[in-house]
């Protein structure tokens, strides 16, 4: 099998903090590899170091496989605002079936109108329109919505493409790699298999290094013992017996004690009444956009653990600020919003950040204790906040608001950028926080792990309840669709025979009788004009005016779909 990739002898250092020393490792044709590591290890650095945006320190071999095409996705891609979609990445049949397949659609928009979660779309789009052999990507999921992070899943478990990735989203990851690599105090350890797989054999390789260190110590207690009694030991003919005990102390004091991310000591207020939000008949729009929620009713409860999903830019975002109060002078909002008055809120928002560059990890959390214990070390106390990674940054952040000892949580996006390290202690805490837990987050595995329930944003104002986590959700989607889908093509006897045989709530009225069977044509109607519409899109003979508005209808038609799907679910389960 031939080598992509081959990294000799590169280290990594800024100041005094050694990133990497003179690591080493191969990447193999069909490997597909996620980097892990804490926040600020030098996992972004090492990637920009690849692409051939930094160097390293210690000089060191970068070498690919001569004739490979090689693709770069970076977190912060580098576009003209100016630009449309097809001015940034080109106008050919394949972008224009990724933007579709990314929900992007037209590739008309500009790209300074773009949302973050679509730039990261067209980024990708670009990378994957490239058909290169190696893709090498820094955080693909970060800012993405669960279709758009599936669709990529599934697009690159079954190419044959090599990979190489950090990545924080652990089932992206088991999903899609077969290595786990992970640097670790500098130096690099590899583990063949799943992320599972991985959390074992690191267990396991850190037990036989501190079972290594045990016989270190008894050795160097021994020498000890030597060094006091033995008289000629403090002679010159005993040096090599001194230094052989110098090196052994230094050995015995590397055993490797597991830091975690630990808010044990972190307490929140547990005084909270039987209100804690209560919306009645919520409305809220901005002119010239889709209507963010429509007659929203919903009374939030002492210790719910809610999750908020729904496509980027359908107003999850707005809600929540909605709910915390922060309503722009555009927005037209109708309803009411009360809160409770032993309600106390800590809000961890996307752009919510707003440290001073100069201030230093101690000036924003002056405790030393609790510093500690949310992985600052003693000599990061006095690190600038400029210099610390996204990561850590975000981890900081995260902390103040914490400390705050609220009694309410509301998360937006919390995910981004933190390590996996610090997820898995965040999803431990937040299991145990007795207050009321509001996510909007894309992270699978995190809204499995925490959520009881979902607030469905579908478009239009919908909001829909789904009790359930966020797996048990997603396959009630597929198997929706996939219904549809076959209720659409044969309307159906079978499906009306088990409506009669089971105990039905009501019967459908004449009006919802009619609807449902206008809604099964225009179903099958629209379901026919997108299989045409593809057809002529991958036959490579439509002008280029035929082609975007080709595209553009294609992205109209799943909307359509979205909505006409939805509406005959609803009527179908009344009849049942």
């Amino acid at each position: 099998m031939a080598s992509y990739l081959q990294i000799e002898n590169i280290s990594k250092s800024y100041g005094l903090k050694v990133l990497f020393d003179r690591i080493s490792f191969n990447v193999n044709e069909g490997d597909k590899i996620a980097l892990i590591a804490p926040n600020g290890a030098g996992k972004t650095s090492l990637m920009r170091i690849l692409a051939g945006k930094d160097r390293s320190d210690s000089g060191g071999k970068v070498l690919f496989l001569k004739d490979i095409r090689i693709a770069f996705l970076e977190q912060d891609y580098d576009f003209d605002p100016q630009n449309t979609i097809a001015q940034q990445i080109g106008d050919s049949l394949r972008t224009r079936e990724l933007l579709t397949s990314l929900g992007l659609g037209s590739s008309n928009r500009l790209m300074g109108e773009l949302s973050g979660g679509e730039v990261k779309r067209v980024a990708l789009t670009q990378m994957l329109a490239s058909e290169a052999d190696f893709f090498i990507m820094d955080e693909p999921t970060n800012h993405l919505d669960v279709d758009a992070i599936e669709f990529l899943e599934s697009y690159l478990s079954r190419s044959r493409c090599t990979l190489l990735m950090v990545t924080h989203d652990r089932y992206f990851l088991d999903r899609v790699c077969n290595i786990v690599m992970e640097l670790d105090r500098g130096a690099i350890y590899t583990y063949r298999g799943n992320y599972q797989n991985y959390l074992e054999k690191r267990q396991e390789r850190i037990s036989n290094f501190n079972a290594q260190t045990d016989k270190v110590r008894n050795l160097l207690r021994r020498e000890l013992e030597w060094i006091h009694a033995t008289p000629c030991a403090r002679s010159g003919k005993a040096k090599y017996r001194k230094d052989a005990f110098c090196e052994l102390q230094e050995r015995a004091s590397q055993a490797r004690v597991e830091t975690n991310v630990s808010m044990d000591e972190i307490k929140y207020n547990a005084r909270l009444g039987t209100k804690v939000i209560n919306c009645k008949d919520l409305y809220c729009e901005y002119p010239g956009w889709p209507c963010i929620v429509r007659d929203f009713t919903y009374n939030f409860a002492r210790g719910e653990k809610v999750g908020i999903v729904g496509r980027n830019g359908i107003g999850k975002s707005t809600f929540i600020n909605l709910l915390m109060g922060i309503v722009s002078p555009q927005a037209v909002v109708r309803g009411s919003i009360e809160r409770g008055t032993s309600l106390q809120i800590g809000y961890y928002r996307q752009d919510g950040m707003s440290f001073k560059e100069d201030e230093t990890v101690l000036d924003v959390v002056p405790d030393m204790h609790l510093l500690g214990r949310f992985l600052f070390t003693p000599d990061m106390y006095g690190t600038r906040v400029s210099r610390l990674s996204g990561g850590e940054r975000r981890r900081l952040y995260l902390l103040t608001i914490l400390m705050k000892q609220p009694n309410m949580l509301i998360l937006d996006e919390p995910t981004n950028d933190l390590d996996i390290v610090t997820l898995n202690v965040l999803e431990e805490y937040l299991l145990d926080f007795s207050g009321t837990l509001i996510i909007v987050s894309h992270d699978r595995h995190f809204m499995d792990r925490l959520v009881d329930h979902l607030l469905v944003f579908c478009g239009d104002g919908v909001v829909k309840d789904f009790i359930g986590n966020f797996s048990e959700y997603r396959a009630f989607i597929k198997d929706y669709e996939t219904e549809a889908k076959r209720a659409s093509a044969k309307p159906a006897a079978p499906r009306v025979e088990q409506r009669k045989a089971a105990p039905a709530k009501r019967k459908l009225s004449y009006k919802e009788q009619r609807e449902m069977e206008s809604l099964e044509a225009e179903i099958e109607s629209l379901t026919a004009e997108k299989a045409a519409l593809e057809t002529q899109l991958s036959s490579g003979t439509l002008s280029y005016e035929a082609l975007q508005t080709a595209s553009a209808r294609v992205g109209e038609i799943i909307t359509l779909l979205d909505e006409k799907e939805l509406r005959w679910l609803e009527l179908s389960e009344i009849g049942k």
